[in-house]
């Protein structure tokens, strides 16, 4: 109970800003969403609520400003706190409903503009664009918003994107925050388990059709297994990136401005580093050493209860071949936490890539994933979602499904069986992925 209710002190704590409140957890949040793994110690338990404070805590540029003292925002940037974008159905989670860019866009004096695929009614979203103006390959994150005239930033002029013209230009690729309930889970699974499961479905995914792959790191080549194309490698990548990327702050994974224009510059960087002057260790820490505690100790979602329906839905979600690709369980290794090792992880996802048609290409590569190719989705929480695939345009479990078959994609065999099922049969499936 404490735990619980240290955590919603947290969340309630991030919503005192008037200009950009923070999304609040639904009332019918699943058990254990946003809570830590059982059978932590006292020690992890500690650096988990410590990581919790800072994926809540909110961000301005010189941490000068009423309740955002958080400090290296921008000077590019989506949004001013990891949670606001990871925030439902409670923090850790995906896009809430009210999309927290729009309040964004002029905070503390900003002169952005919205981008006409901003919208009040969400999901957040991430921009990409697909080509630099000489045609070559881009594929990169082009923030939505500038510092300039905020009342943190004097002096600063630049510019945002030009987002209508990429828009109609076609150059745009949008994509939405995962989810990172059980990440530490995912993080936990080895190569070796991800290559057995791949081995053990290959007659299975070979008589569909599918025929999806690992990416991997280019350096050390283990398999890479966080984000939308499975691009990243650990969640202190994945966090440290996110934090520069997303909020400009440079921390001591990504220590570079991305954008150095004179003026623009207000901090020593990297603006998030470890406190080497702190009263405690734990104190000490850099936000991206929290952000990695708290995703890593973050508990998945419980599912609800079984019942005839559901039972049946499992059972044919597995009988079409839905778990070709959404594998139930994958298994841990001899991770150093006790609450991570030799854990059945009942994730829904095999973590490879595969590819899922010209419908839903973004025509952006990211390691060896290509343009229409994603991670298979993991499921767990999947009930508690409001917006579906890597770019929010489902609203609906049906809608999301209908979606994976087009031309090329790896699920058409799939799908097309589920289309021949008797109503009654898609319902039961429909209720089993809503109990997930």
């Amino acid at each position: 109970m404490y735990v619980r209710t240290l955590l919603v002190s947290l969340m309630l704590a991030s919503t005192a800003i008037s200009q950009a409140p923070l999304p609040q957890p639904q009332q019918n949040a699943p058990p254990r969403a946003g809570q830590p793994l059982p059978g932590l110690n006292p020690q992890e338990l500690a650096y988990f609520l410590e990581g919790a404070t800072r994926f809540n805590e909110i961000d301005s540029v010189s941490g000068t400003q009423p309740g955002a003292t958080g400090s290296g925002l921008g000077p590019r940037f989506n949004l001013n706190s990891c949670a606001g974008c990871h925030a439902h159905p409670s923090v850790g989670g995906s896009s809430p409903q009210i999309n927290p860019e729009i309040a964004m866009a002029t905070n503390f004096g900003s002169t952005n503009s919205l981008p006409s695929f901003i919208r009040q009614n969400g999901p957040v979203h991430v921009v990409r664009f697909l080509r630099n103006a000489d045609g070559t390959p881009d594929g990169g994150v082009h923030n939505l918003f500038v510092i300039t005239g905020r009342s943190d930033a004097a002096g600063c002029k630049i510019a945002q994107p030009d987002f209508a013209t990429a828009a109609e230009q076609n150059n745009i690729a949008l994509r939405i925050p995962t989810p990172v309930f059980g990440a530490g889970l995912i993080e936990s699974i080895t190569d070796s388990a991800i290559l057995a499961s791949q081995t053990a479905n290959a007659t299975l995914t070979a008589s569909l059709g599918i025929s999806g792959h690992v990416n991997r790191n280019p350096n050390d080549g283990t398999i890479t297994r966080f984000g939308w194309k499975a691009q990243n490698k650990s969640l202190m990548l994945f966090g440290g990136e996110a934090y520069n990327v997303e909020q400009g702050v440079t921390n001591e994974i990504f220590p570079t401005e991305r954008d150095e224009t004179p003026g623009c510059v207000f901090n020593t960087t990297p603006e998030d580093a470890t406190d080497f002057t702190a009263s405690s260790l734990l104190k000490g820490i850099s936000d991206v050493t929290g952000f990695r505690a708290f995703m890593r100790f973050l508990a998945p979602p419980v599912p609800a209860p079984d019942n005839p329906s559901i039972v049946a839905g499992r059972q044919a979600f597995a009988q079409i071949g839905c778990t070709a690709c959404h594998t139930a369980i994958l298994t841990t290794g001899n991770a150093d936490s006790p609450a991570l090792r030799n854990q059945q992880a009942h994730l829904y996802s095999d973590l490879l890539v595969h590819n899922m048609g010209t419908g839903l290409a973004d025509g952006v590569t990211q390691g060896s994933a290509l343009g229409d190719e994603f991670r298979t989705a993991p499921l767990w929480g999947l009930g508690q979602r409001i917006f579906f695939l890597h770019d929010g345009r489902a609203a609906d479990l049906g809608t999301a499904i209908a979606a994976h078959a087009s031309p090329g994609s790896e699920a058409n065999t799939v799908i097309g069986a589920y289309n021949a099922l008797p109503s009654a049969t898609k319902q039961n499936i429909l209720n089993f992925l809503q109990s997930l």
